[in-house]
């Protein structure tokens, strides 16, 4: 771990204890970013505004539950947007949207109020998406069905008409690949 995730721990455990500096802090870090990934699911600025409102809601009441064990604060942080944005898409649209969202690097960058961060997480979101185009197709299909399209790893098998094993075999594959190509410490 990074003396700058370490950080970053250090901050939510602040926000635990409802340090709102903390909490700012944070978002500084990391709300461009998060911003980015729910309007990229669910294509609407507002829908992503509100989803982004909610998982914020979410880490201020449940901030205590971060493991750090388990993964990076951007990580986890992450995962809590991904999912409540994920929630909103299920609820709100049809299937076929997954479909519109396989383009990768189609959503536009969110306004930031601070150039150093906007800077950081545009060289981030760049890094990504050429670090997604250098997948090979099954990798990158697969990755970008579940994570921008919301699909179970049933559906993605039943969409590409591979065994589910197949696919769960290539997500893992591509999920390595990125990893290697965009280590964890540069998320931060």
């Amino acid at each position: 771990m990074t003396p700058q995730e370490r950080d970053l721990g250090y901050l939510l455990r602040l926000q635990a204890n409802r340090d709102e500096s903390a909490l700012a802090a944070l978002w500084d870090a990391y709300g461009a970013l998060l911003y980015g990934v729910a309007l990229r699911i669910l294509g609407s600025a507002a829908d992503a505004e509100d989803v982004i409102q909610e998982a914020w809601l979410q880490v201020w009441k449940s901030s205590a539950t971060y493991d750090s064990r388990r993964g990076t604060v951007g990580a986890w942080l992450l995962t809590v947007t991904r999912s409540r944005a994920l929630d909103r898409w299920r609820s709100t649209a049809s299937r076929r949207r997954a479909e519109d969202f396989a383009e990768v690097g189609s959503a536009p960058p969110p306004p930031a109020e601070n150039p150093h961060t906007a800077s950081e997480q545009n060289q981030l979101r760049a890094r990504l998406g050429a670090a997604l185009a250098s997948l090979a197709p099954e990798h990158r299909q697969v990755l970008e069905l579940a994570y921008f399209g919301g699909l179970s790893q049933s559906e993605i098998s039943q969409r590409l008409d591979r065994p589910l094993g197949t696919g769960k075999s290539w997500t893992r594959q591509g999920l390595m690949r990125l990893r290697e190509i965009v280590p964890q410490e540069d998320w931060v």
